[in-house]
C-alpha cells in the first residue's frame, strides 16, 4: 500500500503542512494532514460502487486555519470538557486557559487540533501507516508537565483504521485524546435520521445545564437513548426533536463483537467501532449552522454529521468515581481505537 504525500499548505509562521493520502485494495480513501493530526477525507463506495465523501472537512489548508468544530482534528490534551478549567493534582491547584466561560473543551483554544506534528510513514503490502509526534510544553493551554505525543494512524486493505494513541510525562497530567471526525455515510445526501446506530452501552453520563457531568450515570433503557440493539434515528426523532451530545459507557466483553455501529442502509454503507477506552462521545453536528462549505461545496448544516469520539468520561480530573485519566511520570497512557469501514 503506497501513501503520498504532498504539500497542503503554510502555516503564518512559514511552516510547511503536509497531506498523506492511502488507498486501500477494496476503494477506501483516506486523507490526513499532520497539521491538527486531522483526517481531512474519507471517501468510501457503496455497495453499487458508487464512491462518495463521508467526512466532513475542507479541500483547503486555509479554511482549516479558520475557525471550525474541529473537523476531524486530534483532539488533546483533554478531549470534552473540564468545568472551569480547573483540577487539583497532589494538592496543587491547575487553571486551565478557558475557550467557554464555563469550561475548557477539547484541550483549549490552541489544543492538539491547531499544532504541526512531525510524521514518519511506513508501508507494506498489506498497510500503510502515518506516525504523528509532538511535544506539549509545561504549561501549555494550562496543563501541567513536559507532555511526549505519539499518535499512529495505520491503514489497512481490509477498510481498517487503526488510531494508536500513547504519550508519557514529565509531571502528573491529565490526558484524554480522540478523533473528531464528522460521519455521513449519504454522502451527505441526507441527514442523520437515515442512519442506524448501535452502542454496546448500558449507562450513559448525565449531564447539567452547562453540559457537564453531574457524576451520576442514567441507564440507557430509561431513555430515548437505549442504542444496544440497533436503532434507526428517525424512529426516535433522533436528532430533528432530540439531539445527542452525551457520552457512553461502553459495556464490555469477551467477545470481538463492535462496540458501535453506525449504518446507512439505503447505501450499504457501514461503519464498525472497536476500542480499549472506556467510553463513546456521540454528538449529531447540534452547533452546525450551514456556514462552512467543504468538499464539493457541501454546507454543513445542522445534524448533518455524526461523531463518534472514543475516549475517557469528561471532567474526570473532578469526579473520583470516573476512571482515572491522571498520568504520571514513568506510566504510558496507550489506548487504540479501530474504526472498520465495511459495505453491508
Amino acid at each position: 500500500m503506497h501513501i503520498s504525500n504532498t504539500f497542503f499548505g503554510k502555516l503564518p509562521d512559514g511552516r510547511e503542512a503536509r497531506l498523506f493520502h492511502v488507498v486501500t485494495e477494496n476503494g477506501l480513501e483516506i486523507s490526513i494532514t499532520n497539521f491538527g493530526g486531522i483526517i481531512t477525507s474519507i471517501k468510501m463506495p457503496d455497495r453499487k460502487g458508487i464512491v462518495k465523501e463521508i467526512c466532513a472537512g475542507f479541500e483547503n489548508f486555509d479554511d482549516y486555519l479558520k475557525p471550525h468544530p474541529q473537523f476531524g482534528a486530534l483532539v488533546g490534551r483533554f478531549a470534552g470538557r473540564i468545568a472551569e478549567g480547573l483540577f487539583e493534582i497532589d494538592g496543587t491547584v491547575y487553571q486551565l486557559n478557558l475557550n467557554n466561560p464555563d469550561y475548557q473543551l477539547h484541550g483549549g483554544e490552541t489544543g492538539f487540533h491547531t499544532r504541526l506534528w512531525d510524521y514518519q510513514l511506513e508501508e507494506n503490502e498489506e498497510s500503510a501507516s502515518i506516525k504523528l509526534s509532538y511535544n506539549s510544553h509545561h504549561s501549555e493551554e494550562g496543563f501541567p508537565g513536559n507532555l511526549s505525543v505519539n499518535v499512529t494512524y495505520i491503514a489497512h486493505n481490509d477498510n481498517r483504521l487503526e488510531i494508536e494513541y500513547s504519550a508519557e510525562t514529565d509531571q502528573p497530567t491529565h490526558v484524554n485524546l480522540t478523533n473528531h471526525a464528522y460521519y455521513n455515510l449519504s454522502g451527505f445526501e441526507e441527514n442523520l435520521g437515515s442512519h442506524q446506530l448501535m452502542v454496546k452501552a448500558d449507562k450513559f453520563i448525565e449531564l447539567n445545564g452547562l453540559m457537564l457531568p453531574t457524576g451520576k450515570f442514567i441507564d440507557c433503557k430509561q431513555s430515548p437513548f437505549d442504542f444496544r440493539n440497533p436503532v434507526l434515528l428517525s424512529e426516535r426523532s433522533i436528532p430533528d426533536l432530540i439531539e445527542i451530545d452525551n457520552c457512553f459507557v461502553f459495556q464490555k466483553d469477551d467477545t470481538y463483537s463492535p462496540l458501535a455501529i453506525l449504518y446507512h442502509e439505503e447505501s450499504g454503507r457501514k461503519i464498525k467501532v472497536w476500542s480499549t477506552q472506556p467510553a463513546i462521545q456521540v454528538y449529531t453536528g447540534n452547533f452546525l449552522d450551514g456556514s462552512l462549505s467543504g468538499h464539493n461545496g457541501q454546507k454543513y448544516h445542522k445534524h448533518s454529521a455524526i461523531c463518534l469520539e472514543t475516549q475517557h468520561f469528561p471532567d474526570s480530573p473532578n469526579h473520583q468515581n470516573f476512571p482515572s485519566t491522571l498520568l504520571r511520570p514513568g506510566e504510558k497512557y496507550h489506548h487504540i481505537s479501530t474504526f472498520q469501514f465495511c459495505i453491508d
